[in-house]
């Protein structure tokens, strides 16, 4: 297996995909990536309206995605690690969802001229949860653009997730499943993850179900 350097982690809205990347590069003095969505002004009204809003939004994740995750093919001289609170790639399970088939034909004539310039990470780690501890954390961290984010969305994401990372072979990649660990308030589950993420000694895909602690 290559030297673990970039890290990404992926997950269904509330997983804390973006909690674990703030953990992690805390600890390894990390160069770290963070998904921009606040910056995304149809985000709000999709959940409101996902028919009439799916294209702009999806296309302004796209291109600002893209113009982030180019700067990664430079190596930052002051930090040897490099932690992402996300994938490019995850942006097709959000177009497969939401867009028609036109918007889709557009969607899929330029998502390859793009995705042929961004860097690959070492290890992905993949937070997958139940989905009723996905709404519990998405109402705990009370956003006010994820209001309106239904259980029904939130479940058809969770399988377009789970179906897009069992066929998943693209980098090495880790499963972990934490609906019953809490490694935001808890060191010891956040050490646990921690060293399975870093393990040397590990298989090119891999589960990891760590032990009930709430």
């Amino acid at each position: 297996m290559p030297e673990i350097k970039y890290i990404a982690i992926e997950g269904v809205i509330g997983a804390g995909k973006t909690s674990l990347a703030r953990l992690l590069a805390s600890k390894l003095n990390a160069r770290l990536i963070l998904e921009e969505f606040e910056t995304n002004p149809f985000l709000e009204k999709f959940y409101d309206n996902p028919e009439k809003y799916a294209f702009q939004t999806q296309m302004f994740f796209l291109i600002n995605r893209y113009k982030q995750q180019e700067n990664l093919s430079q190596q930052d001289l002051f930090t040897e690690y490099t932690v992402a609170d996300y994938i490019f790639w995850k942006d097709k399970i959000f177009a497969y969802m939401n867009l028609d088939s036109d918007e889709l034909k557009l969607y899929e004539s330029i998502f390859p001229l793009l995705e042929r310039n961004i860097r690959k990470p070492d290890l992905v780690v993949f937070l997958q949860s139940s989905v009723e501890r996905l709404m519990y954390n998405i109402k705990k961290r009370g956003r006010n653009f994820e209001r309106n984010i239904t259980k029904s969305y939130i479940r058809e994401l969770h399988e377009a997730y789970n179906n897009y990372f069992f066929k998943y072979n693209t980098t090495p990649l880790l499963i972990v499943n934490t609906t019953e660990i809490d490694f935001v308030n808890r060191q010891e589950d956040f050490e646990e993850l921690y060293k399975q993420i870093l393990r040397e000694d590990r298989s090119f895909i891999e589960y990891f179900n760590p032990r009930m602690s709430i």
